[in-house]
Formats: C-alpha cells, sequence, structure tokens
C-alpha cells in the first residue's frame, strides 16, 4: 500500500460507511436500519455513535434509500444477488473522500465511542486494515481499511469471494479487542434479539449512551 507518514498520526481524516445493504431475513425482510429501538431507528442510533468519531458518513444501502438521503449520502451496490458485506466495503473505498475508512453495521447500536481512538492506536506503517474482536470472536464488519485494498477487493469480488475474513487474511491486519466493552458489537439480528436488548435498555441495565451495562 501507498505510504503516508500524515496518514499516521492522531490527526489523519477518516471517512465512514454504515453496511445497510443485506436482506435482514432472520429480521423478516424489515430494513433494519429503520427498525425500532426504544423509540428510535436503529440507524439513528449507529449515527450518534459514529458523528463525533470521523469527518465523513455515508450508507451503502440498496433499499429505502430516499430515507437513508436525508441522513447522509447513499451509496448503493447495485446488486440484486446481494453479495454481502464486501460489496459495500467495495463502494465504500470507491467513494469515500478520505484514504482511511472505517465500516460498520446498521444494526448496531452500541458501537464503542472510543472504537477510532483505539483503531487509530493499532495502525503500525504496514497496517492495511485494523478489525474489532469482542474477546471471543472477531468483529470483521467493524473494520478500518485503507483505500489501496480496493483493487485487490474487486478482484477479490471478480473471482466470486465473499467470505470478508478469507479476503481480510490476506492482508496486513491489526486485531483491536474490545472484550471490555462487552454490549460494544451486539447483533439485532432478529425480533427475539430485539426485543430482549431494549428489554434491557428499558429497565435501565444499559446505559445507551455508553453501551455498557450500569
Amino acid at each position: 500500500m501507498t505510504s503516508n507518514s500524515e496518514s499516521r498520526t492522531d490527526a489523519f481524516p477518516v471517512s465512514a460507511v454504515i453496511l445497510a445493504g443485506g436482506r435482514a431475513t432472520r429480521m423478516g425482510g424489515e430494513d433494519k436500519g429503520w427498525v425500532q429501538l426504544a423509540g428510535r431507528p436503529l440507524i439513528d442510533h449507529v449515527l450518534d455513535r459514529l458523528q463525533p468519531q470521523v469527518d465523513e458518513i455515508l450508507i451503502n444501502a440498496n433499499r429505502s434509500q430516499a430515507r437513508y438521503q436525508a441522513l447522509a449520502p447513499v451509496i448503493s451496490d447495485d446488486n440484486r444477488d446481494y453479495l454481502g458485506p464486501l460489496a459495500g466495503m467495495q463502494v465504500g473505498l470507491a467513494a469515500a473522500r478520505h484514504d482511511w475508512v472505517l465500516f460498520v453495521p446498521c444494526d448496531g447500536p452500541a458501537l464503542p465511542c472510543d472504537l477510532m481512538s483505539r483503531f487509530r492506536a493499532a495502525l503500525t506503517p504496514g497496517t492495511e486494515l485494523v478489525v474489532a474482536h469482542d474477546g471471543d470472536w472477531l468483529q470483521p464488519v467493524v473494520a478500518l481499511l485503507h483505500k489501496s485494498l480496493l483493487p485487490s477487493l474487486c478482484r477479490a469480488l471478480a473471482e466470486g469471494e465473499r467470505k470478508i475474513d478469507i479476503w481480510f487474511a490476506r492482508h496486513q491486519m491489526a486485531v483491536v479487542s474490545f472484550a471490555d466493552e462487552p454490549d460494544a458489537f451486539i447483533n439485532l439480528n432478529s425480533p427475539a434479539e430485539l426485543a430482549a436488548y431494549e428489554a434491557r435498555l428499558l429497565n435501565s441495565t444499559i446505559d445507551p449512551q455508553q453501551g455498557a451495562a450500569l
């Protein structure tokens, strides 16, 4: 990748892409970004977490685009086959203004408020991407990628690769543990998961501003 000493400082600008382009089959096909949590759409919770941490926000969406456009510029991967998060990352890397691009899912209402500061701290001169780890599992859709990865990603998709972890493994990757924030990467993939998390919020067992148990 292209070396850029300025891009390694704490001050380098970052674009963010919210991935909202999936089918959401386990949510009954409902557009997950607009599913309500504690009286607000999931996309609003994600935006609240991201806005203080990045310099640009884009939304990767293949439907409800007019609604999303009212919140941030929308980019579509224009693929009816739903190729998964790698397709969203491809269009995100192509569209982003800045060299470093943060990707997060639209159903992550408790993303860490220090996500970017911890990702920045993990960068070394050879790092091409940074990925979050929850203490048990890698969280590949919460990742910081350099734009120089775009040609490699285009080739991988053209070759039929759809598994994000396999493509990540081809590159210089740093992994950052967020084991100290157990709710940080909670995924609300079904109505049952949503209801359980909302009940915890409404019972004040979670601080919605901090994403941590009280």
